[in-house]
């Protein structure tokens, strides 16, 4: 327990560094925004890139950690739809329940599984990514499209606009493109895409903290605590369950767990900004379960001797 709080205590510190140089003031807030422009938009493709490229998709692992996530996000992200008339919250704060039970923040996720499982893992998490992001934001979409402040002003097309202007995504798309055609090593843009991504995950840790936000959580604990039990408690136990019954090895099990476990997306608080969702809700939920993963991750490792 002590080896594996260790390892994973440097992300979650890197995220109370970023919350706390907010706090103080040390950047302004004008500064952040074009910091998490520059890690979404250059610096985590540079890391997913290649990761995805040169990942063994067609392990054993691989595909029973990326079927065992998926399938457990169509699985919550169904019942939270049919549960719409027993959530009594109005729609644009559904739509960010709705986001806060199926996305989970990468930036998070993937430091944590290098961490825990080293280079073998972090390509696996990468695989897990690519599987796990079309769906979520797609589903996102859609769903803020039905009951977001913004509804009936999108159509099919400006869906799949949305979509396509998420460089995560098509970061992603671009791996697997490069994987499934089983491209080579490009010298000079390989390296050039690995030195991109090494700066992609503790930078991406520190913004994921200074975009914290508590105000909500006091306010609209009720809603905000049931999201929190959805993502730490039952997706993770869910995404692990199922990657075992689909064959994963340990580490596979391991990855999905985490996955689960992972904290809700930062990204997700920007998606209901720009749809009409209940941004002040979404801000609240990221950062409840942004505090709950960094005693969830290791508790449910340990408890599943997945490490």
């Amino acid at each position: 327990m002590i080896a594996l709080i260790t390892a994973v205590l440097p992300v979650f510190a890197l995220i109370a560094i970023g919350y706390g140089l907010r706090k103080s003031g040390f950047l302004p807030d004008v500064a952040w925004r074009p910091i998490e422009r520059l890690s979404i938009y250059l610096l985590y493709p540079g890391f997913l890139i290649p990761a995805i490229w040169n990942a063994d998709i067609s392990g054993g692992g691989a595909g029973a950690a990326g079927a065992g996530v998926v399938t457990a996000v169509l699985i919550i992200a169904t019942a939270t739809l049919l549960a719409r008339r027993l959530i009594t919250v109005d729609g644009p704060a559904y739509t960010s329940v709705f986001q806060g039970v199926i996305r989970w923040n990468g930036f998070v996720f993937l430091p944590v599984v290098q961490s825990v499982y080293g280079p073998d893992g972090l390509a696996l998490a990468a695989v897990v990514l690519a599987a796990m992001i079309p769906v979520t934001n797609l589903m996102s979409v859609v769903v803020l499209m039905r009951w977001g402040g913004d509804q009936g002003k999108m159509s099919t097309r400006t869906v799949i606009q949305a979509n396509l202007a998420n460089p995560i995504l098509v970061a992603c798309l671009i791996g697997l493109a490069l994987n499934f055609a089983r491209v080579p090593r490009i010298p000079g843009l390989s390296e050039t895409l690995e030195l991109l991504g090494g700066a992609a995950l503790p930078l991406g840790l520190i913004v994921a903290g200074a975009g914290l936000s508590f105000a909500e959580v006091a306010r609209r604990r009720t809603t905000i605590g049931a999201v929190t039990l959805v993502k730490l408690v039952v997706t993770p136990l869910m995404m692990w369950g199922l990657c075992r019954l689909y064959g994963g090895d340990a580490m596979a099990q391991g990855v999905a767990l985490m996955c689960g476990a992972a904290p809700g997306a930062a990204a997700s608080y920007i998606l209901a900004r720009q749809m009409g969702g209940d941004a002040p809700l979404m801000a609240g939920i990221v950062a409840m379960t942004t505090v709950g993963s960094a005693v969830g991750i290791p508790l449910l490792l340990v408890l599943f001797h997945l490490t």
